[in-house]
């Protein structure tokens, strides 16, 4: 049992629902991304997901593409984000963090050397945009080597077929994309989200986790009634944006925002 199967465990003995924030590995500065890890631990957050810097981020939406983008400025690298991961367990030894990217920097370092970097620096899982399940036996093999939880997408239009088939490839929870778009899009239906994860659940015992849309407190608390998960991107990465001139504001900034959606999040 790694982590992530721990930290679900816990939450659903004590009825709450993991907080989830997103960031960029080295936005807008390599020196601010350790800090702002431990600020969200400290605000609620129960897990992290880091974002791996990509040059074409096809998911994502203006935000975190302006934040893949500063982070390439800065040269910021594969090993860089698994130093960032080092530094975290320095101090840190039982949030569990989830990589979050494209496949082509996993594939031009290999598979195996990934997984077993990534489990080395204290990773605990991997969501890989870009990669199907179908496709994707050699790197879940490499992952099931270290005990990394390979995570899949499941949008709105995946097909049933599709979505038994993504279960049972999915360790550590289910990602559901509750917006037809990219990161950052608004419009959160939170009817449908319900229904479809009362669906998701029909194929699998893992938690469902839903992601892009949730950018406030009051959607937030909505999302953790019907999920197991709530996933913050581009509402806490804007913050790194706004704050890019004077990057020690970012922490207390970002943990203003998770501390007022776990507390919604619990008094709902």
């Amino acid at each position: 049992m790694n982590r992530i199967d721990t930290c679900f465990a816990e939450l659903k003995k004590q009825g709450r629902t993991a907080l989830i924030p997103y960031l960029m590995a080295g936005d807008p500065v390599p020196g601010v991304t350790v800090e702002v890890m431990h600020a969200m631990v400290k605000a609620g957050a129960d897990v992290i997901e880091l974002g791996v810097p990509f040059s074409d981020p096809m998911a994502d939406g203006p935000v975190i593409q302006a934040a893949c983008e500063r982070a390439l400025r800065r040269k910021t690298t594969m090993q860089d984000v698994f130093m960032v991961v080092k530094n975290f367990r320095a101090t840190n030894q039982n949030t569990p963090i989830i990589l979050m990217g494209y496949l082509n920097p996993v594939e031009a370092m290999g598979y195996l050397q990934f997984a077993q970097a990534a489990q080395q620096a204290g990773v605990d899982g991997v969501l890989t945009v870009d990669l199907p399940p179908e496709e994707g036996s050699e790197l879940l093999s490499a992952f099931s080597d270290v005990d990394l939880a390979p995570i899949f997408l499941i949008a709105p239009t995946t097909t049933e077929e599709r979505m038994q088939r993504i279960c049972k490839a999915s360790r550590g929870f289910i990602y559901y994309v509750s917006l037809k778009g990219v990161t950052g899009a608004s419009m959160l239906d939170v009817a449908s989200v319900t229904k479809k994860a009362a669906h998701i659940r029909s194929f699998t015992d893992l938690p469902v986790g839903v992601g892009f849309g949730i950018k406030n407190a009051e959607t937030a608390a909505k999302v953790a009634n019907v999920a197991d998960a709530v996933v913050v991107g581009s509402a806490v990465v804007k913050l790194f944006s706004d704050n890019e001139a004077l990057p020690k504001k970012i922490a207390p900034a970002v943990a203003t925002l998770l501390r007022s959606m776990r507390e919604a999040m619990d008094n709902n």
